[in-house]
């Protein structure tokens, strides 16, 4: 059995993305960001991808990145999950990352270690809803290769605007479009701390960096993982601010969170998150053990962890509105920008749904 617990390594990352996020996303500033149109926070982004190094966790040292693992990518994604961080750090050092690596061709060698160390922006040109396993190509994926040139249209790309380099799946594979290549349209996004695009080619330039559906897999398969992590932390940011709040708030001459009702909804809310951590934290081990083409036990791990963290997440948020009362209702308090997080990230990356229904199949359990 791996260890679950943070090493102090990972207690010391935290530590000091935490210290960043603090001092450069305040919530009100994060709250600023998305009444502006530009798709991420720029000077966060490089102060988290080339200030600390965080943008290449995973990749090895001989390809340019820190050469650490998957778990610590997953305290990074809790950190960022706490602030609802308006950076492309899923996108670009989880998903699009984890494409790169699963490639295994000459071809990324000088892609991989820019997008390590944050000079690029790189973006997997998938619908954010696509979930490990699926078969990319359907209605929302209509790229065709015609020699080294792409043409057709790709919906609901999340961090579309601010990608440099699009990793863009058709015709059974992988390929790297420089992103001006593209024509992006910005599209209405309920997170617009992480804003979709559809993206469409005409005859765009590319270059093949993977043959095969593998590598698109691999890197749903480590977006899921990291984003269950990413949850834990919006849910354990929720409860912190949900208990401080009924401490402090009186009502009828005591303190509202001294009403049992409250207590109770809290306490089941501890322990969900309590079990959230459990999993999450499991399925960031088996990806760092297992590597991201995924055997059964890393598959396994991220099924169970998408299915409790999305809806675990959900529910924090929502205990979080209300239970702040009426101030919780409002533009002036941070909640509603976690519950935009949480449902935006329930839908990404396949719905606690469709991860269920991939578990029933994983552990040969029959069909409904």
């Amino acid at each position: 059995m791996t260890d679950l617990l943070y090493s102090d390594i990972e207690d010391d990352l935290r530590a000091s993305v935490r210290q960043v996020l603090d001092d450069r996303a305040p919530w009100t500033s994060v709250l600023a960001g998305t009444e502006k149109d530009d798709p991420y926070d720029a000077s966060l982004w490089r102060a988290l991808a080339t200030g600390l190094g965080c943008a290449g966790l995973p990749v090895p040292e001989n390809l340019g990145g820190a050469g650490a693992t998957w778990r610590e990518t997953a305290v990074v994604m809790e950190e960022l999950g706490r602030f609802a961080a308006p950076v492309p750090f899923l996108t670009s050092s989880v998903v699009a990352t984890a494409a790169l690596m699963a490639a295994g061709e000459p071809g990324v060698l000088d892609l991989l270690p820019r997008v390590a160390a944050g000079e690029k922006i790189a973006v997997l040109a998938v619908p954010f809803s696509a979930a490990p396993g699926d078969e990319i190509g359907a209605s929302a994926v209509t790229v065709q290769a015609g020699g080294d040139a792409l043409t057709g249209e790709v919906t609901s790309v999340a961090d579309g605007m601010a990608a440099d380099v699009l990793l863009v799946p058709a015709a059974g594979d992988l390929y790297a479009v420089a992103a001006a290549e593209a024509r992006r349209t910005a599209v209405t996004s309920l997170d617009m701390t992480r804003r979709l695009a559809d993206i469409a080619f005409t005859a765009a330039p590319a270059r093949r960096v993977a043959g095969g559906t593998g590598a698109v897999d691999a890197a749903l398969l480590a977006g899921a993982a990291m984003l269950a992590s990413e949850q834990l932390g919006l849910a354990e940011r929720c409860l912190d601010d949900t208990v401080a709040y009924v401490k402090t708030r009186y009502q009828f001459g005591r303190p509202v969170g001294s009403y049992q009702g409250l207590k109770h909804r809290l306490a089941d809310l501890w322990t969900s998150i309590t079990q959230a951590r459990a999993v999450a934290r499991h399925a960031a081990s088996c990806l760092a053990t297992g590597g991201a083409a995924g055997d059964g036990d890393t598959r396994i791990a991220v099924a169970v962890a998408q299915a409790h963290c999305s809806e675990t997440a959900l529910k924090a948020a929502e205990e979080c509105v209300q239970m702040h009362g009426g101030i919780g209702f409002t533009w002036e308090h941070p909640a509603h920008l976690y519950l935009k997080r949480a449902k935006a990230d329930a839908i990404a990356l396949g719905t606690p749904d469709r991860h269920r229904t991939a578990l029933a199949g994983l552990v040969d359990l029959p069909p409904a």
